[in-house]
């Protein structure tokens, strides 16, 4: 039986923590609107078949637009944790080789710092970068993201 009609919430939404495996990179569009990329590290620890503790680290990138992307540059460091929250992207452009590459990363809504060194800066602040409208998320269609 084909269920065609069938209607399934669609929702693109994520949480991650984790800690930046580099510094930041702020750079800014043609137009000069900030972006800034940074990766996460984040850790799953779970009991293998012979009952070992085993950590299992994935690597997501993610991806900070607008007067957030200025804050995430100057505050967040390699090592320090973040908790962020946004929606999946993917993205695809070709190598000056002309090879085709894809990626799938993270368009962050909200950075929230997590670290103490942070907190301590952010002490006249809440310690939350987020966007200030879903417009400065991505790039206009004229726009190039610059990396």
């Amino acid at each position: 039986m084909a269920q065609t009609n069938l209607r399934l919430p669609e929702q693109n939404s994520v949480t991650i923590v984790g800690r930046l495996t580099r510094d930041p990179d702020v750079r800014f569009t043609a137009k000069g609107q900030a972006v800034c990329r940074f990766d996460l590290a984040v850790n799953r620890r779970y009991k293998d078949n012979s009952g070992n503790w085993q950590d299992d680290t994935s690597f997501v990138p993610v991806v900070v637009w607008g007067d957030a992307a200025s804050r995430c540059g100057e505050r967040l460091k390699k090592g320090l944790p973040a908790h962020v929250e946004g929606r999946l992207q993917s993205r695809a452009w070709e190598t000056k080789d002309g090879q085709k590459r894809t990626t799938l990363e993270v368009i962050a809504r909200r950075v929230q710092f997590l670290s103490k060194v942070a907190a301590v800066r952010d002490s006249e602040e809440e310690g939350t970068v987020s966007q200030a409208t879903e417009n400065q998320d991505s790039p206009s269609n004229d726009e190039e993201i610059p990396f």
